[in-house]
């Protein structure tokens, strides 16, 4: 049998790992096998500049802090070596850094998760990985809109030139 102490530290892990999934926007369950320490080096520190952490956590108090925040929807995912991703600022970006470097190493593999609240499968969470970010977005809506402005420009000089021409 386990020590009392044991115990407490096993309640408090799950109670701190409980109160960061409650802020969480993302919460991404991986299979992290045949990865070397300095791939996982890589991960964390790329993960970390988008506000996102990477543990290696043991399933039993993953499982229980989710069932603390009332989400069992991924017990299922809870077998065999598994990593998680907390993001707390965006979940695009965490879930591109994940889907980036499981394109990239055969054995590294997305299990699951949550965004905003919704269980979301390995594929959706593939699909969303691979829609381009907000700034992408927003640069190609700037690029559509400055190129329309500049034909009715490049337009309205032909026609005051014409009109010139024709005075």
């Amino acid at each position: 049998m386990a020590s009392n102490a044991v115990l407490k530290q096993k309640e408090e892990d799950v109670k701190k790992l409980s109160e960061k999934l409650k802020d969480a926007k993302v919460i991404l369950l991986t299979d992290y096998r045949g990865i070397s320490v300095a791939d996982v080096t890589k991960l964390r520190s790329d993960l970390r500049n988008v506000n996102s952490e990477y543990k290696v956590i043991k399933n039993n108090i993953i499982k229980r802090a989710l069932d603390a925040n009332g989400e069992s929807g991924l017990d299922d995912l809870l077998e065999g070596p598994t990593a998680i991703v907390i993001g707390t600022d965006d979940y695009l970006e965490p879930s591109k850094i994940i889907y980036n470097y499981s394109k990239n190493n055969e054995f590294y593999k997305i299990k699951g998760g949550i965004i905003d609240g919704k269980i979301m499968t390995a594929e959706e969470i593939i699909t969303l990985a691979k829609l381009p970010s907000r700034q992408e977005l927003l640069a190609k809506l700037a690029g559509a809109l400055l190129g329309n402005i500049a034909k009715l420009a490049v337009a309205l000089d032909q026609v005051k030139a014409q009109k010139e021409a024709n005075a």
